[in-house]
C-alpha cells in the first residue's frame, strides 16, 4: 500500500504544482471566478498548445451542468476515490499498485479543482489538422496512464487467474 500511496502523492502534487503555474499563465491576474475561459493561447509545438478551460463536467465535458450537479459529481469522485484506497489495502503485484496509486493522486487533484472552483482547469490542447483533442490537465493524464497500466496487469496476469484446463485438479 505505502508504493501506491507514494504514488498517488507524486501525482497529485505534480497536478498541483502544474496547475498553479498554468493557471498564472492563462488567466488574467485578478480574475478568481470560473467559469472563465481566456483567449490566451501558447503555442509550444505546431501540435500542442497551452490554453486555458474550465471542465464543468467529467471525462470531455460529460453532465456539464453545473450547479448541483458539480455537488453530485463532487460526492461521486469522493466516494470511489475513496473505494480504491480501500481497495489499494488488498492489491500485490507493483504494476497494480502503481496503476492504482496514479488514479487516485488524479483523482484527488482534480477533486480539489472541483471542489474548490466548481470545475477542472484544464490545459493540455493537442490538435492535428484543426481537430483538437479534448483539453487535459497532469490530473487526467495520471488517471488515463493508471487505467492502461490497470488494462495491462489484467493481460500480463490473465494466465494466473484463469481455470485449469488439464482436468487434473
Amino acid at each position: 500500500m505505502r508504493l501506491g500511496l507514494i504514488i498517488a502523492g507524486l501525482a497529485l502534487v505534480v497536478d498541483q504544482i502544474t496547475k498553479v503555474i498554468f493557471l498564472g499563465m492563462l488567466r488574467p491576474e485578478g480574475v478568481m471566478e470560473t467559469p472563465f475561459f481566456t483567449d490566451t493561447i501558447i503555442e509550444v509545438l505546431p501540435v500542442f498548445n497551452l490554453r486555458m478551460a474550465w471542465n464543468m463536467g467529467i471525462s470531455f465535458s460529460m453532465f456539464d451542468g453545473g450547479g448541483a450537479t458539480t455537488y453530485i459529481l463532487l460526492a461521486v469522485q469522493i466516494a470511489i476515490t475513496a473505494g480504491l484506497l480501500w481497495w489499494l489495502r488488498s492489491l500485490k503485484g507493483s504494476l497494480i499498485v502503481t496503476a492504482t496509486g496514479l488514479i487516485i493522486g488524479g483523482a484527488i487533484g482534480n477533486i480539489i479543482d472541483r471542489a474548490r472552483w466548481g470545475a477542472v482547469a484544464d490545459f493540455f490542447d493537442f490538435h492535428v489538422a484543426g481537430w483538437h483533442f479534448a483539453t487535459f490537465n497532469v490530473a487526467d493524464a495520471c488517471i488515463s496512464v493508471g487505467v492502461a497500466l490497470w488494462l495491462l496487469d489484467a493481460i500480463l496476469n490473465r494466465h494466473q487467474d484463469a481455470p485449469s484446463t488439464s482436468g487434473a485438479d
